[in-house]
């Protein structure tokens, strides 16, 4: 049940239900899901040690705000496990991973021309877990999954400055390519040189205050 506990608290944070900043109550939070306090306080406390909540015993426990240093040490750490994933995954992919990427770019693509940020959000997960998948390394998936769900609200908060375009897509083609012609280390560069482009705009937006608590 802390599994269930776990992904539905994670959802709510990463969609932005359970905004950054505000004061959460184990028991307020079982009766909203539907689940007793216990698998509710194990799930809070796996997601403090992920960065999404924080908790003063006898005091408060809290979703985490956006802060900028937070999101650029994980922004730095993403970019080196994806080139990671991507230089271990590229040798493995067989023609059906291939499919199976371009047919989630194709609902991405779909997503994005209807400004469904949880369908485009799902297919771009479906995508990268091909690559994640492929590496076959346990403790890769596990630390990318771990650190996904911090830059993932901001994505859901932001997603038209950051995502939602055709360069997104675009984005994608080129990196399946490069996967169908077996070119790990051009794939690796360009899935960096992609973070590195997200993590610039994410500054901006800091810059223009983006992420104030009230909004």
């Amino acid at each position: 049940m802390s599994d269930i506990a776990l992904e539905r608290i994670r959802e709510a944070i990463v969609t932005g239900e359970l905004a950054p900043g505000s004061k959460i109550k184990d028991s307020e939070l079982a009766e909203y899901l539907g689940l007793s306090r216990t698998p509710v306080r194990e799930a809070l406390a796996r997601l403090v040690d992920t960065g999404l909540v924080e908790a003063k015993p006898g005091a408060y426990t809290r979703i985490t705000t956006l802060d900028r240093g937070d999101v650029e040490a994980t922004l730095a750490v993403i970019e080196a496990l994806d080139q990671l994933a991507v230089v271990t995954a590229v040798p493995n992919l067989t023609d059906e991973m291939i499919g199976a990427m371009r047919s989630a770019n194709k609902d991405f693509a779909a997503a994005v021309k209807r400004n469904d940020i949880g369908r485009a959000l799902t297919a771009d997960d479906r995508l990268h877990s091909v690559i994640i998948d492929a590496a076959a390394n346990p403790l890769l998936k596990k630390l990318i999954h771990q650190v996904h769900p911090q830059i993932h609200r901001i994505y859901y908060r932001k997603f038209s400055s950051l995502l939602g375009s055709q360069d997104s897509v675009d984005h994608h083609n080129k990196l399946i390519e490069l996967c169908a012609d077996h070119d790990a280390e051009a794939a690796a560069t360009l899935s960096a040189e992609h973070r590195r482009h997200l993590g610039g705009l994410i500054g901006e937006l800091f810059d223009a205050d983006e992420f104030a608590l009230s909004d």
